[in-house]
């Protein structure tokens, strides 16, 4: 039996930068860090990052979902209207 795998589905802001960014991963936290150290070539030019949502799911495909939604112009505009102007 293979063991289970959480899935994340993230949501960043840059610090200096009107710039949000939305990923999935199996580990947040290195997943995270790794944008912060400027590993990643399309968030490399918005470090540093802090986090504005976590969101744990099952499986791979209900974390990429979310992740669909977050991305679209709708999903920014929740995450606007609900997590950052709380």
């Amino acid at each position: 039996r293979v063991a289970e795998c959480m899935y994340y589905t993230y949501a960043l802001k840059s610090l200096h930068h009107n710039y949000i960014y939305v990923g999935i991963s199996d580990n947040a936290n290195r997943r995270i860090d790794h944008h912060n150290k400027g590993y990643n070539r399309t968030t490399k030019p918005y470090v540093p990052f802090y986090v504005i949502l976590i969101e744990e799911y099952d499986n791979r495909v209900e974390a990429r979902k979310r992740e669909k939604y977050l991305k679209s112009g709708v999903g920014k505009e929740w995450i606007k209207k609900n997590i950052l102007k709380k």
